[in-house]
């Protein structure tokens, strides 16, 4: 399962699923996560898919890049 963390909040981190935000408790997120990873289930533990993150860095960078294009 993955998802794309949307942001923390107290306790929890909220992570987008199949487009629906779950509460999930940062004790099942490794601490080296941050606001806009994609993170993959692993063992009942979220950790960072690291190229699925690069991978969409990239495609939101070339989108802002051809929004601010003349």
């Amino acid at each position: 399962m993955k998802g794309i963390v949307d942001r923390f909040e107290g306790p929890f981190a909220v992570i987008e699923i199949d487009g629906a935000c779950e509460d999930i408790p940062r004790d099942q997120v490794d601490p080296a996560v941050k606001t806009g990873d994609v993170v993959e289930l692993e063992n009942g533990r979220w950790i960072t898919d690291k190229a699925a993150t690069k991978s969409a860095e990239e495609r939101i960078k070339r989108l802002a890049e051809e929004v601010w294009e003349d």
